[in-house]
């Protein structure tokens, strides 16, 4: 095999090789001693990041199962950055609650590589290997504190209902091969396409069961019950990771499945979908209203993006599947520098985590109030920031696609979730602080990653042409 055909492979073996790098380095560091590993992780993502950006536009493929193809490159940029992001906020809580550094980095590269794996994937049986990679990384870093009772009930509630959605995924790859013959995804749309008029009772139930799966780790309802255990349990850092990376993959391989090989069934799943849509951005945004936990509320507004994004998925056409990029992009730099904010907010004494923790945030860290201001507008979908601009692009998609009431519904819902958006705001503000609670201060690299992500935020709103038009090139690339 000429050395070209291991192109596609390049930019997940880079971070395999950090996460080896990680490994070994806490393998043979001297206990008391620290040793710097985090930066090995970061040489290991900017290869990767500078890998996808060399292969953009060449469509090359490895051992027939993966695919370097420009929607595969634009999801692993978007995994690349919010894990770049997370590594820069996890040194100050990796150093708070002594975490074992080397296992800690290791596992969310492991995890990365599962991302990116997914993300490229072209068969069924590759994508449910990459999900499990993915998935027992993120299982043990939501656990990672085991002195932590909340943070070991977590871990054990989002493994045992991750098994339940692994196996419901497993049979549905079953149950296609058993119809299709094959696990391959071109080879899959073009037996379902020849069937399409006449779709049999197991190919339908397959792709049912395989729904589930990408369900259950897009935190949609009703398969959403682990979401806000797991990220109130989890390290900060590691809710913003598994909160943007994790749903990056899944939508990736959920669109691939899907809007490609059961593409000509769309009139059978897309009912479903809708509905799941419309619950899922309806329980996120009410229930959220409800939360006095800042990592649980984001927990719930992280399950609405998730109905947001499958509005996206559920209208397709030219416009919804350019809108699922384009929404990750701008949801992934949010929700990263939202959860960095609270990482960094963090004491060993209080882990200032209730919104009433935020009151007066404004007059003793005036920057970081102001950071975590304008990720909440964006995640509330104001202008001009890059919410404002994916939400308008998902829901022009389903009005282009017919599908108004879902847009109405999403409007709506959007309108609900600046509610508890604003409550965090108002209390940074307009809240006097009851006691002063003394936050360390912001090392140099979170720092740098916060102004970044405020940066790609205000970026996306206010000159997001180059970005919908990569969106809109990566998704012509695939469908």
């Amino acid at each position: 095999m000429p050395l070209g055909a291991y192109s596609a492979i390049v930019p997940m073996a880079c971070v395999a090789a950090s996460g080896i790098a990680a490994m070994t380095a806490e393998a043979f560091r001297v206990r008391g001693e620290r040793m710097a590993i985090g930066p090995l992780g970061a040489i290991g993502l900017v290869g990767a990041a500078i890998s996808a950006v060399l292969l953009w536009g060449r469509h090359t493929s490895s051992f027939g199962v993966v695919v370097a193809d420009d929607f595969g490159l634009f999801v692993t940029c978007v995994i690349v950055v919010a894990a770049m992001l997370s590594l820069a906020f996890s040194a100050p809580a990796i150093r708070r609650e002594q975490l074992p550094a080397g296992e800690y980095y290791a596992l969310m590269l492991f995890s990365t590589f599962g991302m990116i794996l997914m993300a490229t994937a072209s068969d069924l049986l590759v994508i449910f290997l990459a999900l499990e990679v993915m998935s027992l990384g993120v299982y043990v870093l939501t656990g990672i504190r085991r002195d932590s009772p909340a943070a070991v009930e977590a871990a054990l509630k989002y493994f045992l209902l991750g098994a339940f959605a692994s196996a419901c995924f497993l049979y549905g790859i079953a149950l296609t091969y058993g119809v299709t013959g094959t696990t391959h995804l071109n080879q899959i749309g073009r037996f379902v396409a020849a069937q399409a008029l006449r779709p049999t009772p197991l190919e339908l139930a397959g792709g049912a069961f395989l729904l589930v799966g990408f369900a259950f780790k897009v935190s949609a309802v009703p398969f959403h019950m682990w979401t806000p255990d797991a990220y109130e349990g989890a390290p900060s850092a590691v809710t913003g990771f598994m909160s943007t990376g994790v749903k990056a993959a899944a939508f990736a391989a959920f669109a691939r499945v899907f809007l490609s090989a059961f593409a000509p069934l769309h009139g059978d799943w897309a009912e479903i979908v809708w509905v799941i849509a419309a619950a899922t951005m309806i329980a996120g945004s009410v229930i959220g209203v409800a939360q006095t936990s800042v990592k649980r509320m984001l927990a719930y507004s992280s399950i609405a993006h998730g109905g947001y994004l499958l509005v996206a998925l559920v209208s397709g056409g030219s416009v919804g599947k350019g809108a699922i990029l384009f929404y990750l992009a701008s949801y992934a730099v949010t929700n990263v520098g939202a959860f960095g904010v609270v990482t960094l907010l963090e004491t060993e004494e209080h882990p200032n985590d209730r919104i009433s923790d935020y009151a007066g945030l404004w007059y003793s860290h005036p920057g970081l109030a102001l950071l975590m201001t304008l990720f909440l507008l964006s995640l509330g979908g104001f202008p001009p920031l890059g919410g404002f601009i994916a939400k308008w692009y998902v829901f022009t998609g389903a009005i282009d696609a017919g599908n108004v009431w879902l847009a109405i519904i999403g409007v709506l819902t959007s309108v609900i979730s600046v509610f508890f958006y604003l409550r965090v705001v108002v209390m940074m503000y307009m809240t006097p602080a009851r006691e002063r609670v003394a936050i360390p201060p912001v090392p140099a690299i979170a720092g740098a990653a916060l102004i970044a992500s405020a940066a790609a935020v205000l970026y996306l709103g206010i000159l997001p042409t180059h970005v919908l038009d990569w969106a809109a090139a990566s998704v012509s690339s695939l469908f």
